[in-house]
């Protein structure tokens, strides 16, 4: 289920920069979240540098190009978790990205396993034994 969008302007990293944000930042979901590495997907969604302002100002006339994710969970998942989560996935782009951490924002979003479909079966069914197991705890 672990979902990560990394919003980045286009042309502001390079092709192997992206690459291994990507990489690290599946490897860094699964750990933190203790879930298979084969659930988690990772994406990159570009912008223009016309299309993305920072501090008021478009990064085309000079703004820099600050990061954005968001992260998706099932709900239940513990608070501190979810704080490890944004805090380690931030720590992804600082390194990688060789981005202020300052210029860093993320969320991590919880979604309810009715919502969320695998396969076209809501998750609720299909995880029920993980999800029951992290609400005892």
């Amino acid at each position: 289920m672990p979902v990560a969008h990394f919003h980045l302007v286009d042309g502001a990293y390079t092709a192997e920069q992206r690459h291994m944000l990507l990489t690290e930042a599946s490897r860094c979901y699964s750990e933190v979240l203790d879930s298979p590495i084969d659930r988690v997907r990772v994406f990159i969604v570009c912008y223009a540098p016309d299309d993305v302002a920072v501090v008021g100002t478009v990064v085309a006339d000079g703004a820099p190009p600050a990061p954005y994710f968001t992260a998706i969970v099932l709900a239940g998942r513990p608070a501190a978790q979810r704080r490890e989560l944004a805090s380690r996935l931030t720590d992804v782009v600082v390194d990688v990205l060789d981005t202020p951490r300052s210029l860093v924002r993320g969320q991590v979003v919880e979604v309810d396993p009715a919502n969320w479909a695998i396969a076209g079966t809501a998750a609720a069914a299909i995880r029920a034994d993980e999800i029951a197991s992290r609400a005892s705890h």
